[in-house]
């Protein structure tokens, strides 16, 4: 639905608003990654498992471990440990599990008043930490031992800030209004 959307109604939007003659011009979303850090179950292979199925759900696809690049001896992480987990996702499955983000998980929150608009990175690229899985609809919390906390980084094809703003705007990211905070 979201990528329809994007495709009939905000791509011409965006088009004649940014003034683009071509439709391959227009901002678009090219992925969206989805990690999370493992933490003290970094040395239990069922406290992995555990993650990395409900990562899966969370995504709808499945999740990859991650492996420390270098050993840090004040975190006691060795080189090659798995450290984390990751899932990025394109195309329908990124659309939809944005659409479910926008308008079933952050309007979930806990005091939510909208998301910030300081967290684009240089390069027009939006990065959202999650302090909980639980909001997720897939997730039965009867069965959940451990809350994990999420990164959400949608990577947009714009390099200018205000164009990934406006596309995110509008395929419904909620932002935080002016007079909030």
């Amino acid at each position: 639905m979201l990528l329809e959307h994007y495709q009939q109604d905000i791509a011409p939007k965006l088009a004649s608003e940014f003034q683009l003659k071509n439709l391959m011009a227009v901002p678009k979303v090219k992925k969206v990654v989805i990690n999370t850090g493992i933490g003290l179950a970094r040395d239990s292979e069922e406290d992995q498992k555990r993650v990395l199925e409900e990562l899966g759900l969370i995504a709808g696809q499945k999740p990859n471990l991650r492996q420390a690049r270098k050993s840090i001896a004040g975190f006691g992480i060795r080189r090659g440990q798995v450290i984390g987990a990751a899932v990025t996702l394109r195309g329908r499955k990124m659309y939809d599990f944005l659409q479910k983000l926008f308008n079933i998980v952050l309007p979930r929150l806990r005091d939510f008043r909208g998301v910030s608009k300081k967290s684009f990175d240089t390069s027009g690229n939006y990065t959202l930490g999650m302090t909980e899985h639980t909001v997720f609809p897939e997730i039965d919390l009867g069965k959940v031992n451990k809350v994990l906390s999420l990164e959400v980084t949608i990577v947009t094809s714009t390099r200018d800030r205000e164009k990934a703003e406006r596309l995110l705007e509008e395929l419904g990211m909620p932002f935080e209004k002016k007079g909030d905070k």
